[in-house]
Parts: C-alpha cells; structure tokens; sequence
C-alpha cells in the first residue's frame, strides 16, 4: 500500500530530508541584478577561464558543488548518489562538471524544471532509507544554450519581447536525514501537458498550464490553497507566464497573486537589464533557490514555501517539424519545521 501518497500526486515525506547545504555560482549579467547579494561566488568572465562555453558551464557546476559540500562541512564521499542536469545534449555542463566527484549518479532532465526534479529524487531517495546524504546540481549558460536551440549568437537575430533570457549559473544543494532544517516535506511530481504552444520564443506560455496543472493538484490533494505558504514560487515562467498562471488561478476563483514570485522575475531588474519577458534555464530557479530562497528561510523571512520548477520540453528538431511544445512542472514543500 502507499503509504505515503496524499491524493493523486502527493508525496508526503514521513522523515524529510533536511539542506545540509546550498551555493549558488552565477554569470556577469546575473550578478548585476537584485539578487547579487545572494549569490555565492559571481563569475566576470562567461568562460571562467575555459576555452569553450559547454567547459564554462561544466566549470560552474563544478564551482557550485563544491561550494555546497563546503557549506556543509562535507566531502565528496560523505555523498550517496547525486542527482544532476541540464539543459544540453547529454546532459554534458553537468556531467562533466561532477566527473571528478566520484559519487554515483543519477542523470535527470526536465528542462527548466531540472532543479525541482533533481530534488523531489534526492529527497524521496532520502526519505526512502536509501541514502543518508543526496545532491542535487543543475546549471545552464546563456551561451551554450543559445548555441544548441535557437541560432548562434554571431547571427544576432531580433528576440521578440516574449523571449526570456538564458541565465548563467549553477545551484547545488546537500539534502541529510538529519539535521536542523529547513526541510523538503513534500513532493507533487507533474503530468506532461501541452497547450499547444509552438512559439520557441515564448516559453513562458507554453510552462505556464503545467504550472497551474501541479499547483492546483497539490492544493487538492494536500487540501490547501495559497494561505498555507508564505511564498509560492514558480521558476521559471517571466512575465508572461507569470500573468497566465495568475488568470488560471483566478478564473478558480482562487488569488494567487499576493503569494506568487517567480524565479525568471526576481533574477533580473527588466527595467534596467534586457532579458525581455524575464530569465529562464535550469540556472535560474536552481540559483534563486540555492541562494535567496533559502538565504531567506535560514533569515527568518520565510517559513514555508511551495517551490515549483517548469520546464519547456523544447527540441530545435521537433520544432522545425511543427510539433508544440509539451511542459512539465514540479512542486516541492520547503518548510522550517517537519
């Protein structure tokens, strides 16, 4: 019998894992922006010193997994398995930046919603009696990114006002079944849906049904609304997005919008920097999370977040052939207390 399942979707977590320790590695751009004071280490070169942008990224993925081991007075051999990805072609910013780690591994890819999932593994893993310790690393570079799915940036093709920008950065966070908090107490994996959404210049409104599908499912199954969360964050949806969920949400009769953030939102100042609709990439929720999130609980700002991750399943080749873009969404509960 499942035991721990609430619901349809809901994973309640009857020992949760707690973050032992969180960094965040971010690019120039990224470290311009309101949230630069969160951030562990700002990079003022988008090569870090490396010949290529795919050994840059892997270069932060190394530079955030160390920073979070550090931060929780661990090694790489205290760890049991290691859940990572990104957002290239097998999965190389992170597997090459955790090659040295000599952890077992687990590779993952959900698009933008890499970090959510990552997590959502690594705590069940824990949870489960399956690992005393667990990570979770993702990243993303602007640069690499744009290489693999639109055009090279020597092209200097026109981003339309829907477009979100690529952040350049990485978070890692150590989960322990012991330890002081603050705790991932539940897991609401997402279904995939699609909207059909075609535009690969507008992720924003192909994410955001996925969003409202896993956030509404968790308040069902956990019989709950916006009032049991000081923050409901969604990563990455931009501006878009963001006003999308909002409708869905309101059309239900139901006010999101005086708990929501969203990830793509906070990275950036749109008005002073040009990402357009916001920020987006695995990079980017993962680094507002392994930073200002959960800066922020440790602060005392915040006591209990629903944390929702989306993710745009964009393939240049099916795009090319006509077909939409499906999404997916995962919802994790970060609290204080278990």
């Amino acid at each position: 019998m499942a035991s721990k399942l609430l619901g349809k979707q809901t994973f309640v977590l009857q020992n949760p894992p707690s973050f032992a320790g969180h960094a965040c590695v971010v690019g120039k751009k990224e470290g311009e922006g309101p949230l630069r004071d969160s951030f562990d280490f700002i990079t003022e070169d988008s090569f870090l010193g490396e010949k290529t942008w795919e050994k840059a990224e892997s270069a932060l993925v190394k530079k955030a997994a160390a920073l979070a081991l550090s931060k929780a007075s661990l090694s790489s051999t205290d760890i049991n398995c290691l859940f990572c990805g990104d957002l290239l072609n097998q999965c190389v910013g992170t597997t090459f930046g955790v090659r040295e780690l000599g952890i077992p591994m687990f590779g993952v890819y959900g698009a933008c919603s890499t970090m959510a999932e990552s997590l959502a593994l690594a705590a069940l893993t824990v949870d489960g009696g399956f690992a005393d310790k667990a990570m979770a690393v993702t990243s993303s570079h602007f640069c690499s990114a744009e290489r693999q799915f639109r055009t090279p940036l020597e092209y200097g093709g026109q981003r339309p006002p829907s477009s979100q920008w690529t952040v350049t950065g990485s978070g890692a966070a150590v989960l322990s079944s012991e330890g002081p908090g603050p705790y991932v107490t539940h897991v609401t994996p997402g279904k995939m849906v699609d909207n059909g959404t075609t535009d690969a210049n507008n992720m924003g409104a192909a994410m955001a049904t996925a969003a409202y599908d896993t956030i509404r499912q968790h308040f069902e199954d956990t019989c709950c609304g916006p009032d049991a969360y000081d923050l409901i964050v969604t990563g990455d949806l931009g501006a878009i997005g963001s006003e999308i969920l909002r409708d869905f949400f309101s059309a239900d009769g139901v006010d999101l919008a005086a708990k929501h953030q969203d990830c793509g939102l906070l990275i950036f100042d749109r008005k002073k920097q040009d990402v357009h609709s916001g920020g987006s990439g695995c990079g980017c929720a993962a680094s507002v999370l392994c930073g200002y999130l959960l800066n922020g609980m440790r602060e005392g700002r915040w006591n209990r977040i629903l944390f929702t991750a989306t993710g745009a399943l964009l393939s240049p080749t099916t795009t090319m052939q006509g077909e939409s873009i499906p999404s997916i969404a995962c919802s994790l509960v970060i609290s204080k207390t278990k």
